[in-house]
């Protein structure tokens, strides 16, 4: 017979117990620490990174706050971004590949509950995984539920409830969230809508991308 943790940890419906619980206890008292920190500490929010068990690369930094359920579901590639007011509610595994960013108040939930309220009330619940390809964009206020994939080199835009899988190389928006169009070589010219790169920094951008630059 699998206990509440195993279940939780297989996908299946289980109940958030004391044991459940003294877990998430822990990873709190740690985010009250990291929440509390002086800006651009990276050798404590690291630190605190380890303690909670996230798997990261190298380049990750949150801006505080930031609220997770445990921490060790929580799996970052390099260089990884997220603005203030991130959670990532990992009951089950979050995966974010590298070169990922999040804007303000992205919420990324595997969290759920059953529909009917009578299952509902017998305090079942469940965790199903989320992925998030290399290159991905997602803009402010986006929620991100159970079970979604996001393609690499998308762009999530900001105020979506992405519920269904989103593919790569596209730009998606809504309520639910949907492609809207294909990002193309074209939107290399572009930092805004229609709004050119100026030539000094396009000619920055060109010495990044090819690795020339001082």
């Amino acid at each position: 017979m699998l206990n509440h943790k195993e279940r939780r940890d297989r996908e299946l419906p289980y109940i958030s117990d004391a044991s459940v619980l003294a877990e998430q206890f822990k990873a709190k008292l740690l985010l009250r620490s990291f929440n509390r920190s002086l800006p651009f500490n990276v050798p404590k929010e690291y630190l605190l990174f380890k303690l909670l068990g996230i798997k990261h690369g190298k380049g990750v930094y949150i801006e505080p706050p930031f609220r997770c359920d445990y921490g060790k579901h929580i799996e970052i590639g390099d260089n990884f971004y997220a603005n203030s007011g991130c959670i990532i509610i990992d009951v089950a595994p979050v995966k974010i590949g590298d070169n990922v960013m999040f804007g303000p108040n992205v919420a990324v939930i595997t969290a759920g509950h059953p529909i009917h309220h009578e299952i509902r009330n017998t305090k079942y619940e469940y965790g199903i995984s989320i992925n998030i390809g290399n290159n991905v964009w997602i803009g402010a206020n986006t929620v991100v539920l159970p079970g979604v994939n996001i393609g690499e080199n998308s762009v999530i835009g900001a105020g979506s409830v992405v519920t269904k899988d989103i593919p790569s190389g596209v730009v998606a928006v809504g309520n639910p969230c949907k492609p809207i169009r294909e990002i193309t070589e074209e939107d290399k010219l572009y930092y805004y809508k229609k709004r050119r790169f100026d030539d000094e920094a396009w000619e920055e951008v060109q010495r990044i991308i090819s690795g020339t630059e001082k």
